[in-house]
C-alpha cells in the first residue's frame, strides 16, 4: 500500500511507484506558473539550453514549450537532425507531464527524420526513447520490439547509447516480469554508463538494479547496489536528477528494512538522510515539486515509526509545496498521508475530510497517474485502491459511531460512493479510454430500485467483509468477520471446482460462500419478498457465478433472478424495448486459427434468427470488415456473437475470434462503440463462448465491463467455455423468454438456467452457471 508500513512487497510497490512518478510522470505543472519562455529572436540553440535548464528545475511545461519551439525553428531552417533531437527532448518533457500519446507522436516524427538521414546512432537513440515511452503507455510488447531494434541498430562502439538501451530494456523486462534478465540488463547498463562517463545514467541503472535485486529476494545485493548509487551521487552538482535519485535511494533503504531487520536502525538513518539531502538539493535549485516528495516521504518515515507529530508537520509542509508547484500527482499522496496520520491520532472527522481532498485531487489525473505507475518493478494497477478502501473504512467507522439511523445510513452511502469512484477508475484504467466517462455523463445515480429487487454490494477489507444491501426501503449493513485472504482463498477454490462437471467438490465452497454473503440477509430478503438480486462484486468475487451458491438445499438461482454490474453508477436502469428492434447474429462453426469447431453455433444462431428475424454472419462471412460494414450501415439493438473469446489481464490481449483474425477490445470499441453515442444504444451484446482464467481478477474486470466498452446497456457472457450444445440450449431459451415484454433480462436468464438445471444431462452448475448477465438487468 502506497505510503503504508508493511510487507516487503508493499514497500517494493511503494518504491517503484515513486521511481515511476519522479522519473517518468511528474505531471501537470501549472501551465503559466512562471510564465512561458519567450521565443522572440531566441535562437534554437538558446531554446534548447533553456529547455534543459527548465527540465532540471522540474519545470517540465516550460521545458516542453522551449523544446517544441526549437523543433519548429529547426524545421524552418531545414535542419532535420537538429529537429529530431529537439523532438526527442520535447517527448521527454511530454512524458514527464503524463502526455504519453503526444510523446509517442513526437518520437515517431523524430524517428522518421533520423531514418531519413540514415544516422544509425541517432536512430538507435530514438528507438530506445520510443521503447521507454511505450512502457509509459503500458505496451511492454511494443516497448520490447523497439528496444530490440535499437540494440540491433546501435553501432557496437556506441557505449553511451547502448547503456541507455540496456537500462530501458531492463525496465521492459521488469514489466514482463522477467526479473533475472532485468537485473542483468541493469548491471550491463551501469557498467557501460560508468565506462562512458554518464554519471546520471549510471546512478539510475544502479538504483534499478537494487530495486530488482530486492524483488528477487536478494537484500544484500540490493543494498550493495543502493550504496553504489549513493556513492555515485557524491560529486553531482545540485539538480533535479540528483534530488530525485536521492529520493529513490531513500525509498530503497526504507524498503530494505523489512528484509534486513537486524540493520533496521542503520537503514532508517540512511533513508532519512537521503530524503533530507534531497530536500536541500531541491531547495537550492527551486524545485518545489521534488521538495514536496522529499518532505512527504520523510514524513512517511516518521509515520511508520509512530512519531505522528513530526509526521504531521512534514506532511503539511509537503502539501504546501505540492500546492505551490500545482502538482496534483504529489498533492493527493500527501493529503492521503495526512488522512492516515489524523486517523492514527484519533481525529476521525478531520481524517475523512483529508481523504475526500485526496480523492478529489486525484479525480482528474487518474489516467495519467495510472500510466505513470505502469513502468517499474510492480504493476501500478492497485496503486490507488487503498486510498478509496481506507476512506470507505473510515466512513464505516463513522457510521458505527453515529446514533441517528438516517445519518448512519448516509455514511454507509458515502462509503459505497468511495468504492464506486474506485470501480469507475479501475475500469477506465483497464480499457485505457474514456468509455466510462462517456457512460457516466449520460446516467444519473441509481438509487431508486424496484420493491422486488435488492442490490448486494460486498466490500472486502483485510480484516472483514462488509455487505451493503440496498432495498427500495433503504440500505442495510451486514458485517461478516471473514478477511480478504480467507474469502479470496474460498472464492478461488469454488471457481476451480465448479468447472469440474464430474464431481461435487464445489458444493462445500458454494455453501461456505452462501453462509458468508447471503445467509445474513436471508430474513430481510424474505420479508421484503425480493425476487431479483443484483451483485456489485469486487476483486476475486468477479470471477465466480453467484447463481451457483448453495444454501444446503438449493442453488441461489432457484430462489432469485441474478445479475451483476461493475458499478451502480455505470448502469443504465431502463427496461428492454423490443419494438422494432433489429438483431445481428454472427459466429464461427468451423475450426479456424487452431481453435476447435463449434458445431452447435448453427443451431444457436438459427434460434436467434427465428425468434428475432435476425441478420446473420456465419463462418467466412464473420470477418471483421463485414461485421464493421453491417454495424455501420444498420441500427442493431441486439448483437449476438457465438465464437471463441478470451478475457485477459491486459485488455490488449483480450479478443473475440473472427474468421480472418481476432477482434480485440479496442477493435470492439471501434466497431460497436459507436452505439455508445446514439440516442438508442445497443440494448444487448451476447458473447456465448468466452472464457477467463481461474484466479485472473483483472480478466474478470474486463468481462464485467464489456457492456460499457461496447456501448451496450447489457451483456450476456460466460466465465468459462462450456459444452456448446448446452450453450445453444441455454441461449435459445434465454431469447425465447426475452420475447415476453413482461420478463426482465434477469428473469429470462434465470429461467434459461433453470431449464438446464432441471435437465439430468446438464444439471451440474458447470453447464449453466458460467452465463452472467452484466450491467442492466431490466
Amino acid at each position: 500500500m502506497l505510503g503504508g508500513a508493511g510487507t516487503a512487497q508493499d514497500m517494493t510497490s511503494h518504491t517503484t511507484r515513486l521511481a515511476l512518478i519522479v522519473l517518468v510522470a511528474m505531471v501537470f505543472l501549472l501551465p503559466n506558473s512562471a510564465g512561458t519562455i519567450a521565443a522572440v529572436e531566441a535562437t534554437p540553440e538558446i531554446l534548447m539550453k533553456q529547455g534543459s535548464q527548465a527540465y532540471q528545475r522540474g519545470a517540465f511545461d516550460q521545458a516542453l514549450g522551449a523544446w517544441k519551439q526549437a523543433a519548429q525553428v529547426y524545421e524552418q531552417q531545414g535542419k532535420p537532425v537538429e529537429q529530431s533531437r529537439a523532438l526527442v527532448q520535447a517527448a521527454q518533457a511530454s512524458e514527464a507531464l503524463g502526455q504519453v500519446t503526444q510523446a509517442l507522436q513526437q518520437l515517431e516524427v523524430a524517428l522518421a527524420l533520423a531514418q531519413q538521414n540514415q544516422d544509425h546512432l541517432w536512430t538507435a537513440t530514438v528507438l530506445s526513447s520510443l521503447g521507454h515511452t511505450y512502457l509509459a503507455a503500458r505496451q511492454p510488447d511494443a516497448a520490447m520490439q523497439h528496444l530490440t531494434l535499437a540494440q540491433e541498430t546501435a553501432p557496437h562502439d556506441a557505449t553511451p547509447v547502448i547503456a541507455t538501451i540496456q537500462n530501458n530494456l531492463g525496465l521492459a523486462q521488469v514489466a514482463q516480469k522477467h526479473l533475472p534478465e532485468a537485473l542483468a540488463s541493469f548491471t550491463s547498463a551501469a557498467d557501460n554508463a560508468a565506462a562512458a562517463g554518464d554519471g546520471p545514467l549510471m546512478v539510475r541503472a544502479r538504483i534499478n538494479a537494487g530495486r530488482t535485486a530486492l524483488a528477487l529476494d536478494q537484500p544484500e545485493t540490493a543494498r550493495e547496489w543502493l550504496d553504489k548509487a549513493l556513492d555515485g551521487l557524491k560529486d553531482f552538482p545540485p539538480s533535479h536528477e540528483k534530488a530525485t535519485s536521492l529520493i529513490q535511494i531513500g525509498l530503497g533503504y526504507h524498503q530494505l528494512r523489512a528484509t534486513m531487520p537486524a540493520n533496521g536502525t542503520a537503514l532508517l538513518l540512511r533513508s532519512a538522510g537521503s530524503f533530507v539531502e534531497a530536500a536541500e538539493v531541491a531547495d537550492k535549485i527551486g524545485d518545489v515539486r521534488t521538495k514536496s516528495y522529499a518532505d512527504g516521504y520523510l514524513g512517511h518515515l516518521y509515520e511508520t515509526e509512530h512519531r505522528y507529530d513530526e509526521g504531521l508537520q512534514l506532511t503539511r509542509r509537503a502539501i504546501f509545496s505540492a500546492q505551490a508547484a500545482s502538482a496534483p500527482e504529489s498533492l493527493y499522496r500527501w493529503e492521503w498521508q495526512l488522512g492516515r496520520l489524523l486517523a492514527d491520532t484519533g481525529k476521525l472527522d478531520d481524517a475523512i475530510t483529508a481523504y475526500y481532498r485526496a480523492a478529489e485531487v486525484l479525480k482528474p489525473i487518474r489516467s495519467e497517474v495510472a500510466s505513470a505507475l505502469s513502468i517499474g518493478l510492480l504493476s501500478g494497477e492497485e496503486s490507488i485502491r487503498p486510498l478509496f478502501f481506507e476512506q470507505a473504512d473510515l466512513l464505516f467507522q463513522r457510521a458505527s459511531l453515529t446514533a441517528d439511523p438516517k445519518a448512519s445510513e448516509q455514511y454507509l452511502r458515502y462509503a459505497r460512493d468511495a468504492i464506486e469512484t474506485y470501480k469507475a477508475a479501475e475500469l477506465r484504467d483497464y480499457f485505457r479510454d474514456q468509455c466510462v466517462d462517456a457512460l457516466q455523463a449520460k446516467l444519473t445515480k441509481l438509487e431508486t430500485i424496484s420493491p422486488t429487487t435488492a442490490v448486494i454490494y460486498p466490500i472486502v477489507f483485510s480484516d472483514r467483509t462488509e455487505v451493503l444491501a440496498s432495498f427500495s426501503s433503504g440500505m442495510q449493513r451486514y458485517s461478516v468477520p471473514v478477511s480478504s485472504d480467507v474469502l479470496t482463498k474460498e472464492v478461488r477454490a469454488f471457481r476451480r471446482t465448479v468447472e469440474k462437471r464430474t464431481t461435487l467438490e464445489y458444493l462445500d465452497h458454494a455453501q461456505q460462500l452462501y453462509d458468508w454473503l447471503i445467509r445474513p440477509l436471508e430474513s430481510e430478503l424474505s420479508r421484503q419478498k425480493i425476487q431479483t438480486l443484483v451483485f456489485v462484486p469486487d476483486g476475486a468475487l468477479r470471477t465466480i457465478p453467484f447463481s451457483a451458491l448453495h444454501d444446503g438445499k438449493s442453488f441461489l438461482i432457484q430462489q432469485y433472478a441474478i445479475a451483476m454490474t461493475p458499478g451502480l453508477y455505470l448502469t443504465d436502469p431502463r427496461p428492454l424495448n423490443l419494438e422494432k428492434i433489429r438483431t445481428l447474429a454472427g459466429g464461427l462453426i468451423s475450426s479456424v486459427q487452431g481453435f476447435p469447431s463449434l458445431p452447435y453455433v448453427a443451431e444457436e444462431v438459427q434460434s436467434v434468427r427465428s425468434l428475432f428475424q435476425a441478420d446473420q454472419l456465419i463462418n467466412e462471412e464473420f470477418r471483421t470488415g463485414l461485421l464493421e460494414q453491417e454495424l455501420r450501415e444498420s441500427r442493431y439493438g441486439i448483437l449476438h456473437i457465438a465464437t471463441h473469446g478470451k478475457f485477459s489481464t491486459n485488455a490488449y490481449d483480450s479478443f473475440l475470434l473472427t474468421f480472418d483474425g481476432k477482434l480485440t477490445m479496442d477493435m470492439l470499441d471501434q466497431l460497436i462503440g459507436l452505439f455508445r453515442y446514439r440516442q438508442d444504444p445497443l440494448e444487448l451484446l451476447t458473447l456465448s463462448a468466452c472464457q477467463t482464467a481461474v484466479g485472473d481478477d483483472r480478466a474478470a474486470l474486463g468481462l464485467a465491463g464489456v457492456a460499457i466498452k461496447a456501448g451496450a446497456r447489457s451483456a450476456l457472457a460466460t466465465l468459462w467455455f462450456i459444452n456448446d450444445e448446452a450453450s445453444a440450449a441455454l441461449v435459445s431459451e434465454f431469447y425465447r423468454q426475452l420475447r415476453d415484454p413482461s420478463v426482465s433480462k434477469a428473469v429470462a436468464i434465470q429461467r434459461a438456467q433453470l431449464k438446464l438445471l432441471n435437465d439430468r444431462v446438464y444439471d451440474h452448475p458447470a453447464y449453466w452457471s458460467p452465463f452472467l448477465l452484466l450491467n442492466n438487468w431490466l
